[in-house]
């Protein structure tokens, strides 16, 4: 956390092809832990009547900024399994092999010319210019799989 940092981050949360199923903002000066619950709790699961059950988010790969107890307690109990780095434990080298996929997420949201340096001053415009970035990452990966 740096207290004087100016400025935003984006969070993300993406199913794993790397589509952004949420996206939010946060203040630059705040520690990233704070915004995974918002983010997960954000992620609407779908209910199948037919069969009675519900389709929820099963795994949550993170990095060591996220390597927070009650975090990791709340998430088990949402019955989400957890693949968070331990901070001095483990190396961040493991969770590449699933971390790029956010990565280009935010790649993908980033190049947007309207998002990457931020010219908005509200956040709730920002807010709403990722989320329609989001969209467009959407509607794109979906017109590839159609044609």
């Amino acid at each position: 956390m740096d207290r004087g940092k100016p400025g935003s981050k984006m969070h993300v949360l993406s199913d794993t092809n790397g589509l952004p199923l949420v996206v939010g903002l946060s203040a630059a000066n705040t520690h990233d832990s704070e915004g995974l619950k918002p983010m997960v709790e954000g992620h609407q699961t779908r209910h199948d009547p037919h069969r009675g059950r519900h389709f929820k988010p099963q795994r949550l790969h993170a990095d060591k900024a996220y390597d927070v107890p009650h975090l990791r307690q709340w998430l088990r109990g949402k019955r989400i399994g957890v693949r968070i780095a331990r901070k001095g434990i483990e190396s961040s080298k493991r969770l590449g092999r699933r971390r790029w996929v956010i990565e280009r997420t935010i790649s993908w949201l980033s190049g947007y010319r309207r998002l990457s340096p931020r010219y908005e001053r509200d956040p709730r415009n920002y807010l709403a210019f990722l989320g329609l970035a989001a969209a467009l990452c959407c509607y794109k990966r979906l017109i590839r799989l159609t044609t």
